[in-house]
């Protein structure tokens, strides 16, 4: 992963965006972990700016919900935790297998297409062994199915979640031993969707949720024990 403190700077964004872009990214890829101190000297000092964008920033990070503010501390990044997970996934889940069912009756023979070379992208891309990568070819994969479903409210509700998503994919995408797994339940998915058999798609829509969940709470339990191992040592 690359280093979040090279800012790309947009000259049609104004320095609060970019700022805000900048952390929000290093947040959902884990540049900036759950728990961490967010020092707006420091942050200004690394990124080269004054700390009135890293404090807007800040605020809207917090109303996100990624930062959270603690009394006497300031400023941290918000942990994983398993409601937070479990709120996400639930709606994911509900609106991930009406996408495949939608998708069934409306997908066009060029989503097919592009719904196919999505899979066998995704398969490629956990050859790299970059989450970023393999993180980027899962958001296509789903992106395609979406877009067949040619429901714009669903299209907005499922962006909106996305972002949410995008973290927590991210813990899940990390875990190499998931990868296979990850895999043929695109190419059963796709498969599903190109025979128009619904009751298969939807079904392996939610396992795909369901299994996302299982590991995710796994890697968060982990990461609780080896904290409490460190504060006992």
């Amino acid at each position: 992963m690359g280093d979040y403190y090279d800012m790309k700077m947009d000259e049609v964004l104004p320095l609060r965006d970019v700022v805000f872009n900048t952390l929000r990214k290093a947040i959902l890829t884990g540049e900036l972990k759950p728990g961490e101190r967010l020092m707006e000297i420091h942050l200004a000092n690394r990124l080269g700016v004054s700390r009135t964008p890293i404090r807007e920033a800040i605020r809207k990070l917090e109303l996100e919900g990624l930062v959270i503010m603690i009394p006497r501390r300031g400023a941290e990044v918000a942990q994983i935790t398993e409601k937070s997970l479990k709120d996400v996934l639930e709606v994911r889940r509900a609106l991930d297998a009406l996408c495949v069912e939608l998708a069934c009756d409306r997908i066009s023979p060029e989503e097919e297409r592009q719904l196919g070379k999505a899979c066998d992208e995704f398969a490629r891309a956990t050859e790299t062994k970059d989450a970023t990568v393999i993180a980027k070819a899962d958001v296509a994969f789903h992106d395609i199915i979406v877009q067949a479903t040619g429901n714009q409210r669903l299209v907005q509700l499922i962006n909106n979640l996305s972002e949410q998503m995008y973290r927590y994919r991210f813990e899940y995408i990390k875990d190499e031993n998931q990868h296979d797994s990850l895999i043929e339940e695109h190419r059963i998915i796709y498969e599903s969707i190109v025979g128009r058999d619904k009751e298969r798609a939807a079904e392996t829509a939610r396992l795909h949720i369901d299994n996302q969940e299982k590991s995710i709470i796994r890697q968060i339990r982990l990461e609780q024990g080896q904290q409490a191992g460190k504060k006992r040592q």
